[in-house]
């Protein structure tokens, strides 16, 4: 969750005011879904409807990575809020893979008691449930984990050393070992988190990631690590696991047509249930100013091998979220609507009119919504115009 953003969307109101409610193109004649409409991923159970709460970094859990109160309460609260999926922040899966102080953990299985609360706790909410799976790689916490950094490549800024070829192994291992820790607490899948320039994405980098062992230089053997991630996932979990991955569209050394390529790839193998986009914002062009149109429209018309394609940023009004729906895309990624409101998928799914309450909130605003205290104060720390 990157810091120092605004969470303002009247460009993204804008957009979706001036798209007058169509899509341009051969899907205009088709039936756009409805937000309320049922999915049915390749894998497992139905999801009540097409709008998941995002992964979003609260730093709530306790020092040793176990499931803390608050946290178990921010996420079920969102679940009895409407959502069709549910998936926790990013828990790491290896100790020396956390970045940050109060992050989930899922490395241990001095874990699964609390992953196994909350897995019943949102099962019995109705929504269908996931666990972001994650490495942060030459960004995690050296002093906290007091283990040196890993990467792809040696990085004296990070203190980060490269992975030997057994080491990528046993990150590959870790991130199944993860995924059947999650199946055995009762969740009813997993996203592996390939975003946002951490371990995974640090393999897709262009720019750096020039190993000669299968695992870089070409973008084939960039992603490779990707593949035999959710391979290893797949064979290792049951028939009704569900199994999604989070992408970055661009940046962090990865382009546009790159990003493209990869996430083409990975739909491709059939492995996943969902791919979900992070876009920052949905209606967000390219920092490459010699790509044309939106981001979004670069994954939209990728064929899905039975995937669930979603998208998310800025989202936090019923009009806006159907738009991504009229764009192709067949599930929403909220975050910011989800953190001001916990029962955001169901006003959207009720009043097509909804609108997330303006900012800055009161902090107590926040609490009422189920935020705890060290969630706020992360959030006052790191984010513009959210708390008054």
């Amino acid at each position: 969750m990157p810091t120092g953003r605004s969470f303002g969307s009247s460009r993204l109101h804008a957009v979706v005011r001036r798209a007058g409610g169509r899509r341009a193109g051969p899907c205009q004649n088709a039936r756009v879904a409805a937000l309320t409409d049922t999915l049915r991923p390749a894998h497992g159970p139905l999801w009540r409807n097409r709008l998941a709460l995002a992964p979003l970094t609260n730093t709530q859990s306790n020092d040793d990575g176990t499931l803390s109160d608050d946290e178990h309460d921010w996420l079920v609260a969102r679940g009895r809020g409407g959502f069709g999926l549910t998936v926790t922040c990013a828990a790491y899966v290896a100790p020396e893979g956390r970045a940050w102080r109060g992050q989930l953990g899922i490395a241990s299985d001095e874990h699964l008691p609390g992953l196994t609360r909350l897995a019943e706790s949102l099962r019995a909410t109705g929504t269908r449930s996931a666990v972001q799976l994650h490495h942060a790689g030459m960004r995690a916490d050296a002093a906290l984990n007091g283990v040196p950094n890993v990467a792809p490549w040696d990085e004296p800024r990070k203190e980060a050393v490269a992975l030997t070829p057994e080491g990528v192994d046993r990150v590959i291992a870790a991130f199944v070992d993860a995924a059947v820790r999650a199946e055995r607490a009762g969740f009813d899948g997993v996203q592996v988190h390939g975003a946002h320039g951490y371990l995974l994405a640090q393999f897709l980098d262009g720019r750096s990631n020039h190993r000669t062992d299968g695992y870089g230089g070409s973008l084939e053997d960039r992603m490779r690590v990707l593949h035999e991630v959710l391979a290893g996932i797949r064979a290792a979990t049951g028939p009704d696991f569900q199994v999604g991955l989070r992408l970055t569209p661009e940046g962090y050394g990865v382009t546009v047509a790159e990003a493209r390529e990869t996430a083409r790839s990975l739909l491709a193998t059939g492995l996943l249930d969902f791919l979900d986009m992070s876009l920052w914002d949905v209606t967000m062009r390219p920092r490459d100013t010699t790509v044309d149109g939106r981001l979004v429209e670069h994954f939209t018309d990728l064929p899905r091998h039975g995937a669930l394609l979603g998208v998310a940023g800025g989202v936090t009004s019923a009009e806006e979220a159907r738009w991504c729906l009229e764009q192709g895309a067949d599930f929403v990624t909220v975050g910011i609507g989800a953190i001001l409101h916990h029962d955001f998928a169901a006003r959207s799914l009720a009043d097509p009119g909804f609108r997330a309450r303006e900012r800055p909130v009161p902090a107590a605003d926040l609490r009422a919504e189920h935020v705890g205290p060290v969630f706020i104060d992360y959030l006052a720390a790191g984010w513009d115009d959210l708390i008054a």
